[in-house]
């Protein structure tokens, strides 16, 4: 071996050595690296099982508690009926307007016969019952047959709301049973309206039963034809002891309880209660007294742990 090829061979282990330890370094410093992240994350995760958990809380109070079912349906006229005339012709007048008061047998069109060369006396367009003209169809010179509406009357005194309840409720609901209605019209308004008929059958579709309550309407703001919110009273119960729902756990077992601060406020404690009776908001309660305080949800909160109450 020549002295070049000597010196290349030499070159050649030298830069594998370094080679060699360059990636030893390397995998030194990884592990390191890798011991001391480890304990890190060790030390956050001590620190996080240590974490305080700011918390609200809620006193036990006695309020009034109802289950309620809200639905909605059309309003209707308690009598509608639509006129026709007993004859073909032309309207030659209508004799009341939208809006105007009528009695029963009252004459509410006149129809002239669609005979040439003869001349009769008009016909009339008597009401079928007393209310008010809901809707007049047709100007004077129109054609008429006997199939042709001429007018709507309705008495809206009392009115009338079709609303489906789900079959689940059957055994809640009652004649006589007390409920609320709202419209658009008058949004800070209810009027007060009560369950008067109940369906013998549940629609096999949609499983549930149709039932119509009706209302007073004699201030007359309610209209025939409007869409209502009907809000059915099922359950009520008076003065009880309640919570919140969402300050109110339950375990594996179903049993319900609450966390309430210890007596230095700094640990949150389990207190089993039983619930009565449940609406959508407030649940109420027995095990605990009037003005007792309770912690409000926090997730991830349990018996034990550390808590700082949020004043």
């Amino acid at each position: 071996m020549n002295n070049q090829d000597l010196k290349q061979t030499q070159k050649d282990t030298s830069m594998g050595a370094i080679v060699v330890w360059g990636i030893i370094l390397l995998v030194a410093v990884f592990i390191v690296y890798q011991v001391a992240f480890k304990k890190d994350n060790a030390a956050v995760l001590d620190t996080v099982s240590k974490d305080v958990f700011v918390v609200k809380t809620e006193q036990v109070q006695k309020r009034d508690l109802k289950h309620q079912l809200i639905t909605s349906g059309n309003v209707k006229a308690l009598e509608e009926a639509v006129l026709y005339p007993r004859i073909n012709g032309k309207l030659q007048k209508n004799v009341l307007k939208e809006g105007d008061r009528v009695r029963k047998d009252q004459t509410v069109s006149l129809i002239d016969r669609d005979e040439v060369g003869a001349k009769y006396e008009p016909v009339v367009v008597p009401s079928t019952l007393t209310g008010v003209v809901g809707r007049v169809y047709l100007d004077p010179g129109e054609n008429v047959t006997t199939q042709t509406p001429v007018a709507l009357i309705v008495n809206q005194s009392v009115l009338r709301i079709k609303v489906d309840v789900p079959e689940r409720y059957v055994n809640e609901i009652y004649k006589g049973q007390r409920a609320l209605l709202s419209v658009e019209a008058y949004p800070d308004k209810t009027f007060e309206a009560k369950l008067d008929i109940i369906s013998p059958v549940v629609d096999s579709l949609s499983r549930s039963v149709a039932v119509e309550f009706k209302a007073d309407n004699s201030k007359g703001l309610l209209k025939s034809g409007m869409f209502a919110k009907v809000d059915i009273s099922l359950k009520e119960v008076k003065n009880v002891l309640s919570l919140s729902k969402k300050s109110i756990y339950e375990d594996e077992e179903g049993k319900n309880y609450v966390l309430v601060p210890s007596e230095d406020k700094t640990t949150a404690v389990r207190k089993d209660i039983e619930v009565k009776f449940k609406n959508n908001n407030n649940w109420q309660i027995e095990g605990l007294e009037e003005g007792d305080e309770v912690l409000e949800f926090v997730y991830g909160i349990k018996d034990g742990s550390k808590i700082e109450i949020q004043q």
